[in-house]
């Protein structure tokens, strides 16, 4: 047989305990869960907010321009210079002075038995005068053993961008002599600045 108790929830002493016991323990369990949701808050790991991808915006995605380097910008505006004329370069000194001197005419007169060549020295400096130590010889052609008939020296001096034209002349000893072949030959003209 069965055995069945019923228990009164009126205004009686057990029924205001039984409430009085639910409510704290609804206090208790209220507590219980914000203590849980603070400590879940401030550890920084509960109610997590959702991560949105939000793409980046246009200029930041873009790639450089080919043209444009960020260490050497080209400028926007070309900068404008005052015309400038360079001074004109220091002239060259060369000590021989063959190079400035022609000759011509290159002569033997029996009757005078005198060798004759015109000689002509242009200076090619527009600033400086110079002295020219010449000396011509008359070679032996045939053979050309480099033995000379005979030479001239002289010294001439040469205004700037002048020109300077003498004969230089050599007189034989000899009375007679037999045919002979011969050149003329310009083997110095040493040059000294004024």
């Amino acid at each position: 047989m069965e055995q069945r108790t019923r228990t009164r929830t009126g205004t009686t002493a057990g029924g205001i305990a039984d409430r009085d016991r639910v409510r704290r323990g609804i206090r208790a369990g209220a507590a219980v869960a914000v203590a849980a949701v603070t400590l879940a808050t401030v550890g920084g790991c509960a109610f997590a907010r959702p991560k949105i991808n939000v793409p980046p915006p246009d200029w930041a995605t873009a790639s450089p321009s080919s043209s444009y380097d960020p260490l050497h910008p080209t400028p926007t505006d070309t900068p404008s210079f005052d015309s400038y004329s360079p001074s004109p370069t220091q002239e060259t000194y060369n000590p021989d002075g063959r190079s400035d001197v022609r000759g011509s005419g290159c002569d033997f007169s029996a009757s005078l038995r005198q060798f004759t060549y015109t000689v002509s020295i242009t200076n090619p400096s527009t600033t400086s005068s110079y002295s020219y130590d010449m000396r011509i010889d008359w070679m032996k052609d045939r053979p050309a053993d480099g033995s000379s008939y005979g030479e001239h020296q002289r010294s001439v001096v040469v205004a700037p961008g002048a020109t300077e034209t003498y004969t230089a002349k050599y007189t034989l000893n000899q009375s007679s002599w037999q045919a002979f072949w011969y050149t003329c030959q310009i083997t110095r003209a040493s040059k000294t600045k004024m």
